[in-house]
């Protein structure tokens, strides 16, 4: 089809017209209006039903043209002068622009652009006017807060963008787009401000993103999986977040946002894995509380990949270390239990995960009645039934918790990926096995890299003066640099604070 597109427009209107039939086929949403203005004046009006403004259509553009003076200033005109003085002098309304091949008019039509063409002219008029049904601007979902911003990205690439603008009124922030998708044609920026972000990384970005050769892309986790420095590991190494406050402090920290037509996730490269554990409210409050709350969400990451392979190795290998009350406890509880503790806690695991899956595809009505039935026939029925232990349930139930404390989703499913190859680690070898594993873990974290930048930075590498953001948050005056990981042009974030006056 596309090979049928290259060309350029011809100069008479019926040929163009069935040009378009061929390329289309009989859709019936694309709409041929020709109009007759005066006697040597023919237009032909084309574009997607559904797409387009229709009131803005009707007020600004056909109302126009019918215009009596309108057709006296054409009438006696060249046809390329025609598409000159209706440029400039009589289609003011959106941007206007204009193509002479079939490739960019096709694309522009199916974009949300009407386009006109004049009887003997092989140019053709592209008026931007998009108007599809878009959802409102609203809070976002995956990343709530407390306190902040309670606005989210939408679908709609240009809404994405001017938030992102609203936050960063600064001519040096630089957007470039380009079409991703032989088939799609989906549109992709990158976001950077000019004179902060490494020109090698925005390369990298650019390079990397043009290599790109698939035919469709619906999502940013398309692109995520191309760009990627390596797909061999569980864990994300492209942050996203559909918050406008998230990606506006990452690319004034020196990173690139990507954001993607058709989703509210915009992705922001590169990044480390302290990042997230990041929340957008740890820059809003206070700075101790923002460090405690780090380390909230560090404890509850590793009680997710831990907590489980940790019981089922004491109670399996290392009874000793149980104090003697809690060990009789647990004895008893698993008197009527038929399987060990590997097999029930890799049961009770794939229990919950069956659970949680179905939570998030099962409609909103019905999924009251699937918490009770998973609360109490999985809770408390298997355990009366002696299929479980107690202690399990409370594992498995502190496991589940902990893993939602984790701001970002991709990091809390590398988690519980994770948890249980720990698990089959502990159930053969108790603590060695799990000691292997984290040894294995901690190789393959500090191999990995995210756009050339260290994942472990700056843990590992140790750089001590990034480690004012990381694990903990010191107060905002003292954040003075941006972080040496990104390699920015300006390290410098802020002056030292200036103390003065009488109050004290």
């Amino acid at each position: 089809m596309k090979d049928e597109a290259n060309g350029k427009l011809s100069a008479r209107l019926e040929a163009n017209e069935e040009q378009l039939s061929r390329l289309l086929g009989q859709s019936t949403d694309l709409v041929s209006k020709r109009l007759q203005l005066g006697e040597h004046t023919e237009l032909n009006v084309f574009y997607i039903d559904g797409l387009i403004d229709n009131q803005l259509l009707h007020n600004s553009i056909l109302y126009s043209l019918q215009e009596g003076r309108i057709c006296d200033l054409l009438e006696a005109e060249s046809p390329e002068r025609k598409i000159e003085l209706l440029s400039k002098r009589v289609l003011l309304a959106g941007d206007v622009t204009i193509v002479r091949d079939y490739v960019p008019f096709i694309h522009d039509l199916l974009s949300g652009n009407v386009m006109i063409m004049v009887e003997g002219s092989a140019e053709a008029l592209r008026i931007g006017l998009p108007g599809w049904e878009d959802r409102n601007v609203s809070e976002p979902n995956s990343q709530s807060v407390v306190r902040g911003p309670m606005e989210g990205f939408t679908e709609n690439l240009r809404t994405n963008t001017a938030l992102i603008r609203r936050k960063i009124k600064d001519s040096q922030l630089w957007l470039e787009t380009m079409q991703i998708g032989r088939v799609t044609q989906t549109s992709v920026s990158i976001m950077y401000l000019k004179h902060i972000a490494n020109p090698e990384l925005v390369e990298e970005v650019k390079r990397r993103l043009e290599a790109i050769d698939t035919d469709s892309i619906l999502e940013s986790g398309y692109i995520e999986e191309f760009i990627q420095d390596t797909a061999a590991t569980p864990f994300p190494t492209i942050y996203n977040s559909d918050r406008p406050d998230t990606i506006a402090g990452g690319i004034l920290e020196g990173k690139v946002a990507i954001l993607v037509d058709g989703t509210p996730f915009v992705l922001l490269a590169p990044t480390v894995f302290v990042s997230f554990f990041q929340s957008a409210e740890d820059y809003y409050q206070r700075a101790d509380i923002s460090s405690l709350l780090r380390w909230v969400r560090f404890l509850a990451f590793f009680l997710t990949m831990f907590a489980p392979a940790f019981y089922v190795a004491i109670t399996t290998y290392h009874q000793e270390m149980i104090p003697t009350n809690l060990v009789i406890s647990l004895a008893a509880q698993r008197e009527t239990v038929p399987f060990p503790a590997f097999v029930e806690a890799v049961m009770m695991e794939l229990t919950y995960e069956i659970l949680r899956e179905a939570g998030v595809r099962i409609p909103k009505n019905v999924g009251q009645a699937v918490s009770i039935v998973g609360t109490l026939v999985i809770g408390q029925a298997a355990v009366a039934a002696g299929f479980i232990s107690s202690a399990m349930v409370i594992i498995v139930s502190i496991t589940a918790i902990s893993s939602f404390v984790i701001p970002e989703a991709g990091m809390s499913v590398a988690a519980r990926m994770i948890r249980f190859l720990l698990i089959m680690l502990a159930g053969f070898m108790g603590l060695y096995g799990i000691l292997c594993g984290v040894f294995v873990l901690v190789l393959h974290l500090v191999s990995l890299r995210s756009f050339g930048v260290p994942y472990m930075s700056p843990i590992g590498p140790f750089v001590r003066e990034d480690l004012k953001d990381s694990i903990f948050r010191l107060t905002w005056p003292l954040l003075r640099t941006r972080p040496r990981q990104n390699r920015t042009q300006n390290l410098q974030r802020q002056a030292p604070p200036k103390r003065g006056g009488n109050l004290r």
